[in-house]
């Protein structure tokens, strides 16, 4: 049974992995902590469906005392039910900032929460990490080729490497780190032109993490949709491993 941690849950891809996630059978997913800045009417409406899987715990990725407070919310949460640590965190929450790179003002900003954020919430969360079972860390990132993207784009390639060196340096710990592209998903109105439904590139998400062990320690994974192995276009999802 175990134990999730999700940041950016309350829109998209974050609200999408914990609803997939407290649906799925009790002897697989335990409790899952959805976290985002506030809790809005989507996010309440899940948690109150799963009363007793999601708790929802307020966290800014990027404000250290905000990701700080939300350390012992959790850890008393997980000894109050009884369960040793936390298995898997999903680092997910990220902005995109500015398009172009000649108007990137913002990167400061940008690499904080892109970088800093999930540095900082791997940091705080390792304690609780090294007592769960799975010791799993999912990284995310859009590889964003139908738009520029360029501050996302610096500090997601940042966050590649941070993956990287995080999975050398617990190797030995058994730990996973993994880096996960869920594809260009149709996750608001703004991308309902995408490629995918936001279920599918999060179906994908979390069944590369089910089966993928420690041999995976610091692979950047695409997904796999059948029929999009060798599509044409922008976007292939074969499954395969992703260049740096």
């Amino acid at each position: 049974m175990a134990t999730y941690l999700v940041t950016g849950s309350a829109r998209g891809i974050g609200h999408e992995l914990v609803q997939q996630l407290a649906s799925k059978p009790e002897a697989e997913i335990n409790t899952v902590f959805a976290t985002s800045r506030a809790e809005n009417s989507r996010l309440k409406e899940l948690t109150e469906r799963y009363p007793d899987r999601i708790i929802f715990v307020p966290l800014t990725v990027g404000d250290e005392e905000s990701m700080r407070y939300a350390v012992p919310i959790i850890a008393t949460t997980l000894k109050y039910k009884g369960l040793k640590g936390l298995d898997v965190l999903i680092n997910n929450a990220g902005i995109v900032g500015s398009v172009y790179a000649q108007e990137m003002a913002d990167s400061d900003e940008i690499f904080h929460v892109n970088v800093t954020g999930p540095h900082m919430m791997i940091q705080l969360f390792l304690p609780l990490l090294r007592k769960g079972n799975e010791k799993n860390v999912i990284n995310m990132l859009n590889r964003y080729k139908e738009f520029p993207a360029a501050a996302y784009k610096v500090t997601k390639a940042a966050l590649n490497m941070l993956t990287v060196v995080w999975s050398q340096e617990l190797d030995e710990e058994g730990f996973t780190f993994l880096y996960q592209n869920p594809g260009w998903l149709q996750t608001d109105e703004a991308n309902a032109h995408a490629d995918l439904p936001v279920g599918t590139g999060v179906g994908q998400i979390l069944e590369i993490a089910r089966r993928t062990g420690q041999e995976g320690n610091g692979r950047f994974l695409n997904i796999h949709v059948p029929g999009w192995e060798d599509k044409p276009g922008l976007h292939q999802y074969d499954g395969k491993d992703l260049p740096w």
